[in-house]
């Protein structure tokens, strides 16, 4: 059902978090109106926590270090319907997550990914964009999708990720969140989003090496053989 001008969606959303003190008010400053901030600290040392808390935003402590081990702990902690997934770096606006949640609740979509346009100079570096490229034609052979991005801004159900049962805890867990909801025949689309030079270094992308560690996880994520999973159904918006 598509949410009403009285009663608009309401989603949680994720946002692995490791030392982003200087973009947290920024970012928390964006999110949809009504909709949870789940902050998953997953080790920072620069008060990031408490800088979250502060501002209002539920905050998980995952101890594991990894991308996916922050992402999983905050889908784990989600209780609305739809959840969906940003960095936190002030790279992208989690306003913009409004329209996209919309979107998979009108049944355009089952996951629908944000597509990065980069704004100003720096703000995609050519080793990281690469590695994406690299990404993208892979995932195409092996799932057929014609995805030109696989990057971290995405809306889908709850219980529907949940059954996709996510295993990568690394680099690997945004790849691996499209691998199997293609496997299991989900209908997956990207939409354009502004990409922003972001707030302090990467700790995937930051640097060739970074790049292509991420690419080696993702590498071992397309070589799973795949699984019968069950395309997700469609349930009343909160």
């Amino acid at each position: 059902m598509t949410p009403s001008a009285s009663r608009p969606l309401r989603a949680d959303l994720v946002l692995p978090c490791l030392d982003e003190a200087e973009a947290l008010p920024w970012v928390l400053a964006r999110m949809p109106s009504g909709w949870r901030a789940i902050v998953v600290d997953n080790g920072s040392t620069d008060g990031s926590a408490d800088i979250a808390r502060s501002l209002g935003a539920t905050v998980v402590h995952e101890a594991r270090r990894g991308f996916g081990a922050a992402c999983h702990a905050g889908l784990l902690a989600a209780r609305a319907e739809f959840v969906c997934f940003c960095d936190c770096d002030a790279s992208m606006d989690p306003g913009l997550l409004a329209s996209m949640a919309d979107r998979v609740a009108a049944g355009e979509a089952d996951l629908l990914l944000g597509r990065r346009r980069p704004q100003g100079r720096g703000a995609w570096p050519a080793h990281a964009r690469a590695g994406n490229i690299a990404l993208a034609r892979m995932l195409r052979r092996r799932t057929g999708l014609r995805l030109h991005d696989l990057g971290p801004m995405r809306v889908a159900r709850r219980e529907a990720l949940l059954g996709l049962e996510l295993t990568d805890r690394r680099s690997g867990y945004p790849l691996q969140m499209v691998v199997r909801a293609a496997d299991a025949g989900w209908r997956v689309a990207e939409t354009d989003v502004p990409y922003l030079p972001r707030s302090g270094k990467s700790k995937v992308t930051g640097t060739w090496r970074g790049t292509w560690n991420a690419v080696r996880d993702m590498r071992r994520v397309l070589a799973e053989p795949a699984v019968t999973r069950t395309a997700p159904t469609e349930g009343i918006s909160a």
